[in-house]
């Protein structure tokens, strides 16, 4: 069977450091969903903007290797329990897919077709989108439905310290975003060396950071191509 992408997301990372692993965690992270010239058809899109939210089924198109491991070991879990690939949302698996639910903002028509804007994303810039799905809450949401190893990592998210006058560099409307992936902790979880500098970047900016005691601090953050 060959599949094709009908769409690529355009986001703001353009590196896997500092994604947030699972999508809705940071509502104000927003993307574009641009259509592949074959899939703009805009009857494709008719009564979509009833749905608040879509399914997003996507190729973990950084993560391809050849052959596959039963297990991995989740970052969250400390990065050394093994559990199965089955039992995981690791991008290493035998089919690299990968499933996210995003918020739809709003459709745009653009030069390149009918695009939807989409928020609470967890994908890089680029990624290809095989599908799109509408979110049924009533099919979708199971409340009484148990969360496994994940209910004890849930809840977990870093104050962050970011001075001011650093803030004032970044756009304002990215600036909640940006604050919201740091609270997320960027970091593998066996590291936690309080004096290292680690650095995420986020559209046009590196933004350097320590973490200690629970607190995210950043240290730096600078332009490292011209913004456009």
């Amino acid at each position: 069977m060959t599949i094709e992408p009908v769409a690529r997301i355009r986001t703001d990372f353009t590196d896997k450091f500092g994604i947030p692993r699972q999508s809705g965690r940071v509502p104000a992270l927003q993307g574009r969903i641009v259509f592949e010239p074959s899939f703009r058809n805009p009857d494709a899109l008719r009564e979509i903007e009833g749905f608040s939210h879509l399914w997003l089924i996507f190729d973990f198109s950084q993560s391809h290797r050849d052959g596959w491991s039963a297990t991995v070991r989740p970052p969250r879990l400390g990065g050394n329990r093994r559990i199965g690939v089955f039992a995981s949302r690791s991008p290493f698996r035998p089919n690299p897919l990968g499933l996210s639910c995003v918020r739809l903002e709003r459709i745009e028509e653009t030069d390149d077709g009918m695009e939807l804007i989409v928020s609470g994303v967890d994908l890089l810039d680029g990624t290809p989108i095989y599908d799109i799905k509408p979110y049924i809450p009533y099919a979708d949401c199971i409340p009484q439905a148990s969360g496994g190893y994940t209910e004890s990592t849930f809840r977990y998210r870093l104050e962050v310290d970011f001075p001011a006058h650093m803030l004032d560099l970044l756009p304002e409307d990215k600036r909640d975003a940006v604050i919201g992936c740091l609270a997320e902790d960027p970091r593998p979880s066996y590291q936690d060396d309080p004096q290292r500098i680690y650095s995420m970047r986020f559209m046009d900016y590196d933004v350097r950071f320590r973490v200690c005691d629970g607190v995210l601090t950043v240290t730096e953050v600078e332009v490292y191509r011209t913004s456009s």
